[in-house]
């Protein structure tokens, strides 16, 4: 028994677009590779990279490994006034001058009061010249200390100064590659959106056709009847015997 087939078709200007759209999808899904990826793709262009380390931040690590030589006992050396010692010879000049004049004035005193050479005056010239030695002591220690302690001051300050600096190249330095890592990803972002824009483009027209409300075109109704089935031999031996048959009876052949 034939059977009456019915299709609804979309209108032709969809049908047309929805062909191209399939055939653009069947020619993107054969160069499809078992890795998952496509052939057309290449991910190494948009491969995640970091930004090499700038000069500035090498030369503040460079700098940042000579800071020990600041920071030991012995750094104020390097600070000391190379013109101390001439400035403690100076003064301890003038102190022996000064205790050369006491000395004469006191040995003239005792002179004029007839007491020169006695023991009283043996003792006080002896008294004097300890007490004469041990200031002439303190005023040097007193020197040589204020030229540590101005060393070391200076020594605390040039630290703090490079430190300083450091920080200010490494802050300059990250700053330069921050940069250059904004303009590595967005090279790498617009060649991703490069690669997969074949792709993109079939999602967005995708996108419009899945949209397009039922209705929104007329349809096409188209009926189909499938042929008959060939008649066997046999009812088509039949079917000829039966004619001829006829055919005589009409013409008498039969009687």
């Amino acid at each position: 028994m034939a059977t009456n087939t019915t299709i609804t078709r979309p209108a032709p200007i969809i049908e047309g677009s929805l062909t191209a759209f399939l055939k653009s999808i069947d020619k993107l899904g054969a160069g499809a590779i078992p890795a998952g990826g496509f052939k057309g793709i290449d991910p190494s262009k948009y491969a995640p990279t970091i930004a090499a380390e700038s000069q500035l931040q090498k030369d503040a690590r460079t700098a940042a490994g000579g800071l020990g030589s600041l920071t030991g006992p012995q750094a104020y050396q390097q600070f000391m006034s190379p013109y101390q010692q001439e400035v403690i010879d100076t003064t301890l000049s003038e102190f022996d001058r000064q205790q050369s004049i006491a000395d004469t004035a006191r040995r003239d005193q005792a002179i004029s009061a007839g007491a020169y050479g006695g023991g009283r005056e043996g003792v006080l010239a002896a008294e004097a010249a300890r007490g004469s030695q041990m200031n002439r002591a303190n005023l040097q220690a007193n020197l040589l200390a204020q030229g540590f302690q101005q060393a070391q001051q200076a020594a605390s300050q040039d630290l703090a100064n490079q430190q300083g600096l450091g920080q200010y190249q490494q802050s300059l330095g990250q700053a330069g590659q921050a940069q250059q890592q904004a303009i590595i990803d967005a090279a790498a972002a617009g060649e991703r959106e490069q690669q997969f824009q074949p792709f993109t483009q079939l999602g967005l027209i995708g996108q419009q056709l899945a949209q397009i409300q039922p209705g929104a075109f007329p349809t096409q109704t188209v009926g189909y009847a499938p042929p008959a089935a060939p008649a066997s031999p046999l009812a088509t031996a039949l079917g000829v015997g039966s004619g001829v048959a006829s055919i005589g009876s009409k013409l008498g052949l039969f009687g």
